[in-house]
C-alpha cells in the first residue's frame, strides 16, 4: 500500500505553478481526490459546530452537504457544482500566499489529525460509518430546533476520518452520534409535552 500523501503536501501541489496562473473550484476538487467530499461537506458543516443563533443555518448548509452526499454514495470521483461555482478561479499566488499564513495552523492540524486506528476506517466499520455519516448529514438538513450542534461536531470528526483515514477522530463521531441519539430522543419525549403545556397555558 502506498504511503497517504498528507494534506498540507497536497495543497502545496495544487496551489504550485506561476504565480499569475488561476486553479479553479473544479480542479481544486479533483486534485484532492478521495478527500474532496469529506472536505467540502466539513467546510459546509463547520459553522453549525458553533452557537450562531442564525435561523435554519443547518438547513440551508445541510441541504448541499445531503447532496454532496447523494454524489459521494454514487461514487461519483469528484462532487459536481454548478458551473457558477466551479468554474470561479483564484490565482495560484495569492493562494500560495494564504497556504503559507496558515501553514502553522495546517502543520498542527496535521499533528493532530493522521492515519492510525486503522480498524475504525476500513472494511465493514467504515461502510458503517460512511452511512451513520449520511443519516447525520440528512439530520442536520432538516428544520429541528436545539437538534444542530451535537450532529454537526459528529460530522465533522466523521470528515476529518475519512480525510485521513484516522480511527480516533473516527471513534470522537461516533461517541458524538450516541449523543446525538440520546438527545434527538430527549427533544421527541419532551418536545411534545412541552408544547402542550404551552398550548394549555394560553388557552
Amino acid at each position: 500500500m502506498t504511503e497517504r500523501v498528507g494534506l498540507l503536501q497536497t495543497l502545496d501541489r495544487l496551489f504550485a505553478g506561476p504565480r499569475q496562473q488561476t486553479l479553479t473550484v473544479h480542479a481544486f476538487l479533483e486534485g484532492l481526490g478521495d478527500r474532496s467530499y469529506a472536505f467540502i461537506i466539513a467546510a459546509l458543516d463547520l459553522p453549525n459546530c458553533v452557537p450562531t443563533g442564525l435561523p435554519l443555518l443547518s438547513t440551508v448548509t445541510g441541504v448541499p452537504m445531503l447532496l454532496l452526499a447523494v454524489q459521494y454514495f454514487l461514487r461519483r470521483p469528484s462532487p459536481w457544482l454548478p458551473e457558477i461555482f466551479g468554474r470561479r478561479a483564484m490565482e495560484r499566488g495569492k493562494l500560495q500566499d494564504s497556504l503559507d499564513r496558515m501553514r502553522r495552523h495546517i502543520e498542527r492540524l496535521e499533528n493532530a489529525v493522521h492515519p492510525r486506528r486503522d480498524w475504525w476506517v476500513s472494511g465493514t466499520p467504515r461502510r458503517l460509518l460512511q452511512l451513520v455519516w449520511a443519516l447525520l448529514i440528512l439530520l442536520l438538513a432538516l428544520p429541528i430546533p436545539f437538534d444542530n450542534m451535537l450532529p454537526a461536531w459528529a460530522i465533522l470528526f466523521f470528515c476529518l476520518a475519512l480525510i485521513e483515514r484516522d480511527g480516533v477522530m473516527a471513534m470522537l463521531g461516533w461517541l458524538f452520534t450516541l449523543l446525538t441519539g440520546a438527545w434527538t430522543i430527549f427533544l421527541g419525549v419532551v418536545g411534545p409535552w412541552v408544547v402542550i403545556s404551552m398550548v394549555k397555558e394560553l388557552f
